[in-house]
């Protein structure tokens, strides 16, 4: 038997849950019930709050840090650190 579950979520976070499980072809309460089944079988729950960075970026980070560390420091600017936060955002 079916029933209906009422929760308060943000807005704009629900409208981006139903994008991404839209874009995996699935409705948003098919995501729903997956969790509160998994919450059920094993009575935990985890949060992350790691975000996904682009792999361009990712690979771009990881250059930028081999070359602090074997000391071929290169000078950044501001307008720079704007810049790589628009992209990261």
């Amino acid at each position: 038997m079916k029933t209906i579950l009422n929760i308060k979520v943000d807005k704009d976070e629900k409208e981006q849950a139903k994008q991404i499980a839209a874009q995996m072809g699935l409705p948003l309460s098919t995501i729903v019930n997956a969790h509160l089944r998994e919450f059920i079988r094993t009575r935990e729950f985890s949060v992350s709050l790691d975000s996904i960075i682009k792999p361009n970026i990712a690979k771009e980070l990881l250059k930028r840090s081999r070359q602090y560390h074997s000391s071929k420091h290169i000078a950044y600017h501001a307008d720079s650190v704007v810049k790589a936060r628009k992209v990261l955002l």
